[in-house]
């Protein structure tokens, strides 16, 4: 089966999230040729790569899928989870990443749209961060991730609210690049991505390996790491947790007790 749709035209190489029946989660199928894909355009030294969903999609990514989190006693989001995976992915990619974004970006597929180099967004995109609606503890790599992208105070209300925000009000905190008419994306970000391709490969890819090694220049003491580690066993051993994975696998409201 097929999850995503890779294209490479003039050193430009495009990604499509093509799962519409989980509305594009991140899986360990999607996630697996999303992962290949990038090997591929890495291979033959891609200048601009373009993540988006189907054209006029109403859900760009529902973000992890549920169904593949344990349901109690392990990490959710360990080192070794899918998202992590193709996050560290993207980051770590030698050419930029353009995330060209139409519909909802839920959950984890936020954290991968903030971890790419650029977003552009149609006017219909909105972005919510949802764990404390399912009772999950966020890894902290993935915060890290993104405050890279986000204020302290926009992240902390997107966290606790899991609300979703508008894309209007997304550029204006600066957590799109552009937002623009849905019939305007594709061309104003295939120009942009041909922009960016003319330019000389190495020095952008020193610039964005520099960028992301001093936007990760933060020390944890062996301490702290432990103390983060114990906070989020306090949540994944939870009743919540188990709770907030039951609900949403029931199609049921949650009832969370705080215990």
């Amino acid at each position: 089966m097929a999850y995503v749709i890779s294209e490479l035209r003039n050193s430009i190489g495009t990604i499509t999230f093509d799962h519409y029946k989980t509305r594009n989660a991140f899986g360990e199928g999607l996630i697996g040729e999303l992962v290949d894909a990038l090997h591929g355009f890495r291979q033959r030294k891609v200048r601009v790569v373009i993540l988006r969903a189907e054209p006029g999609a109403r859900v760009w990514s529902a973000g992890h899928d549920v169904k593949e989190l344990p349901l109690s006693g392990r990490d959710p989001l360990a080192y070794d989870d899918p998202l992590r995976m193709v996050v560290r992915e993207v980051v770590q990619f030698p050419a930029p990443i353009i995330a060209m974004i139409e519909g909802g970006v839920w959950g984890g597929a936020c954290e991968l749209a903030l971890a790419c180099d650029l977003r552009i967004a149609s006017e219909s995109a909105t972005f919510a961060i949802t764990p404390a609606k399912l009772g999950v503890p966020y890894n902290a790599t993935g915060i890290l991730t993104c405050m890279t992208a986000v204020s302290l105070a926009t992240l902390k209300e997107m966290f606790y609210t899991a609300k979703p925000i508008g894309a209007r009000r997304a550029e204006v905190l600066g957590m799109v690049n552009r937002v623009l008419p849905a019939e305007e994306l594709e061309d104003f970000t295939l120009n942009m991505a041909n922009d960016i391709a003319r330019n000389a490969p190495l020095s952008i890819q020193v610039i964005k390996e520099q960028l992301r090694i001093l936007a990760g220049a933060q020390t944890l003491s062996p301490e702290t790491f432990e103390r983060i580690q114990g906070l989020r066993r306090k949540v994944y051993d939870s009743e919540d947790y188990k709770e907030g994975i039951s609900a949403f696998l029931d199609k049921r409201k949650y009832e969370f007790k705080g215990k």
